[in-house]
């Protein structure tokens, strides 16, 4: 394979265009075989698109963590980054249009919140899921991590224990050291490619903590919980006084065949009282630097006590940006979810016909996907060489964190450990397939050439 020995990569990030891929791989677009039948567009029909997400859109320099700062971390260089879950996406006019019309106003006083900002937090929820938020119960926050914190300082006194469904998402514990609070993982089970809660390991466990911090769909295993699985582990938790936390960021992200159940519309209301929403459409959008996010529940005395703990210091130009999202980005952002559907089946085609050696299962939502890298540890030695290291390290080095950087040197792409999604995270890395489909690709050759070069593959 030329792809990568031919590449100018230095040109490639500087440029970050669609000439540049093509002309560094070597091969014309033909060639990359970017056909709507090899890479699947998903539902939109072709006279709907409006909106080319094939367009490789440069954020190289912009200060990103996921471009940026990767290459910084991989000192050989990165040709994609598909490490932390933002997307590459050119954003949806409407919030361009909304940001430079106030901007027109050179003046940047106290304001309140923009006219119109709770209204359409409040119509997106029921326009797209049915579901009714009293706007009296609706706090707003500067992300779902600041209210998450103040939940846990609420409810969980320090040194208590929280239980996660493990593997699942890394920030989490972060949010466990800020409110010095202790994991309690329950670690799932896979069931013909799928992941599962071992019901008698949860509630086990959840007798002893105070809150149980729900991700739904599930990042970084791509579980979109049915309302079965919901109504159970909300039984458990009701049954044992544990309070639900459900982190529902990934929510609009649900693929074909799969529908995404709100915690807070579950049937059984005295299982929604023993809870708190946490949401934002930073993911929808990719909005993370505009620093909006809401949290809800109706339980009146959950919100009065965790608002004793948290405050929202909200930007004008998040809220700006962000209430033109939901009131004009439907469109993009159904454009958007197909374009990943496709993106995720041609992944999962990929993985399944060309590196045999790392296991994949298409999820069934979020952008990102979930890698059995456990073969490819054993071959390079990666425990061995993470022992090593270990020896003169004050931090944790784990063999997940060997294989980044052995991604890093000979895909030229950046993942994420999996060791940092908790118990069951062992043998696995998570990538980020929002991006271009043709950097898609570059991606995928890179690591099937890297792969496929191993002894034994």
């Amino acid at each position: 394979m030329s792809m990568k020995s031919d590449l100018n990569r230095r040109d490639f990030l500087r440029n970050a265009g669609l000439a540049a891929v093509a002309a560094g791989s070597g091969a014309p677009l033909e060639r990359l075989n970017l056909s709507d039948d090899s890479m699947g567009r998903g539902s939109v029909a072709p006279q709907q698109v409006t909106f080319d997400f094939d367009e490789v859109y440069n954020r190289v320099g912009t200060n990103t963590v996921k471009w940026d700062n990767a290459a910084e971390r991989h000192s050989g260089g990165l040709d994609v980054g598909m490490g932390i879950a933002d997307m590459d996406f050119k954003a949806p006019p409407c919030i361009k249009e909304a940001l430079e019309e106030r901007i027109e106003h050179e003046n940047w006083g106290y304001t309140n919140t923009p006219d119109g900002y709770v209204e359409a937090i409040i119509e997106w929820n029921q326009r797209r899921y049915g579901l009714d938020i009293d706007p009296s119960t609706l706090v707003l926050a500067t992300g779902v991590h600041p209210g998450v914190i103040a939940a846990l300082k609420t409810f969980s006194p320090p040194g208590t224990r929280t239980l996660i469904a493990t593997p699942s998402y890394n920030g989490f514990y972060g949010d466990l050291r800020a409110s010095n609070t202790i994991a309690e993982d329950s670690t799932m089970t896979k069931v013909n490619g799928r992941y599962e809660i071992d019901f008698d390991d949860f509630e086990r466990r959840a007798q002893r903590c105070n809150c149980y911090l729900l991700c739904n769909p599930q990042n970084p295993t791509g579980n979109v919980w049915t309302e079965e699985e919901l109504l159970r582990m909300g039984e458990i938790c009701l049954r044992h006084n544990t309070i639900v936390l459900a982190d529902e960021i990934h929510c609009d992200f649900v693929l074909s065949g799969h529908e995404y159940t709100p915690f807070a519309s579950l049937p059984d209301k005295d299982i929604v009282n023993n809870s708190m929403t946490f949401k934002a459409v930073s993911k929808t959008f990719s909005l993370p630097a505009m620093k909006s996010a809401w949290f809800f529940s109706t339980n009146e005395d959950y919100l009065n006590r965790v608002r004793d703990n948290h405050r929202a210091d909200l930007t004008e130009l998040g809220m700006i940006a962000t209430m033109a999202a939901m009131n004009g980005g439907e469109d993009w952002f159904d454009q958007v979810l197909a374009y990943i559907d496709g993106s995720q089946e041609y992944v999962a085609n990929y993985f399944r016909d060309n590196i045999p050696l790392i296991g994949q299962t298409k999820p069934e939502g979020t952008y990102l996907t979930w890698l059995d890298v456990s073969r490819i540890i054993d071959i390079i030695g990666a425990k061995e060489t993470a022992a090593e290291r270990q020896r003169t390290s004050v931090n944790p080095y784990t063999p997940e964190m060997v294989v980044q950087e052995w991604f890093g040197q000979h895909a030229r792409v950046d993942l994420n450990a999996g060791s940092s999604y908790g118990t069951g995270g062992a043998g696995h890395m998570r990538m980020n397939i929002a991006v271009s489909r043709r950097l898609l690709r570059v991606a995928l050759d890179n690591i099937a050439e890297a792969v496929n070069g191993l002894p034994g593959a």
